[in-house]
């Protein structure tokens, strides 16, 4: 059996990402499968991932916000950045909680932030974490990263907890060295807990541990999220069935070949109706899910107003099985 959708993964220390997605193929028994974003082995927390399908959703879960909770341990300058790696500096810190604070916040909204030597970035086809064991290091190109919001959790110095939401792309790890940076006394990231991946938190994530346990019990589609709930902020079309065929190849589709869903249907499922003036409704959504008579769905469509009569349908991303 090939199953379909989203696993909301709770990653625990020791594993890589790669182990995650290694154990779910014996767990769930079936090798298309992919993860969205990587934790580092000691970090825990949201690892959303993607079975069948919705493999194709891989790039878009892992361009989602994130949220984690961090500590950092002032005073000390590693070549991970945190404390797995090599201390290189240990500095007394002179700062106080009213100083350490000012400069954690600094960091709330924009700021170009150079990638760190441990990770998987290529620079001329080679990942940085290669190079680093190699012992050597290279130039990286500052990126812009985005701080939406930071909050301080704890702060008994030299430790600080604060919780962060983030941009694609930001490294925790580097945000902690360039905190500690600006303080002159270095620091390192002692934890760190991914708590949210968009609208994946940790308060329903499950270990591998739990999924196991509900695979042997022949549940573990209880916790599967089918690919067309992550896009239920999308009014939904339905193929009228002589025009099936048309999506099942993928093919653009005119507004007279497809219908809102059936209204008792919609508010049973919680979908929003599309009214029939398709055309200016879809002039505002933008983007429909689309299914076929049966309820079956096939992937994310796109009005294009300039085609036919009302306008035509065309696909975005499909979902085909």
């Amino acid at each position: 059996m090939i199953r379909n959708g989203v696993l909301n993964v709770y990653k625990e220390a020791g594993f890589t990402s790669h182990d995650v997605v290694a154990k779910l193929r014996g767990i769930c028994g079936q090798k298309k499968i992919g993860h969205t974003g990587t934790l580092d082995p000691d970090a825990v927390g949201v690892l959303p991932v993607c079975l069948g399908n919705a493999t194709k959703l891989c790039d878009l879960l892992a361009g989602e916000t994130k949220e984690y909770e961090a500590v950092l341990l002032l005073g000390k300058t590693t070549d991970t950045q945190d404390l797995s790696g090599t201390v290189l500096e240990e500095r007394p810190v002179t700062a106080d909680e009213k100083e350490a604070k000012e400069a954690v916040l600094s960091f709330l909204g924009e700021y170009d932030q150079i990638p760190p030597m441990y990770s998987a970035l290529k620079v001329n086809g080679k990942k940085l974490y290669e190079l680093a064991r190699a012992g050597r290091e290279v130039e990286r190109r500052p990126r812009r990263v985005q701080i939406r919001s930071l909050e301080i959790l704890r702060m008994e110095l030299p430790e600080i907890a604060f919780r962060v939401e983030c941009s694609k792309g930001t490294y925790i790890r580097t945000l902690c060295d360039d905190i500690g940076r600006k303080l002159g006394c270095g620091g390192a990231m002692k934890s760190l807990k991914r708590t949210r991946v968009g609208r994946f938190e940790a308060g329903q994530a499950h270990t591998l541990g739990e999924l196991e346990t509900l695979s042997g019990e022949g549940r573990l589609d209880e916790v599967l999220i089918p690919v067309e709930e992550l896009f239920s902020e999308l009014p939904r079309l339905v193929v009228r069935p002589e025009w099936e065929r048309l999506v099942r190849n993928g093919n653009e589709l005119f507004a007279e070949q497809v219908s809102g869903p059936d209204q008792a249907a919609a508010r049973q499922d919680g979908i929003p109706e599309v009214s029939e003036d398709r055309a200016a409704a879809s002039a505002d959504a933008g983007q429909f899910r689309v299914c076929g008579p049966d309820g079956v769905f096939y992937g994310i469509y796109a009005f294009c107003p300039d085609r036919g009569e009302k306008g035509s349908y065309r696909p975005v991303k499909m979902f085909l099985t």
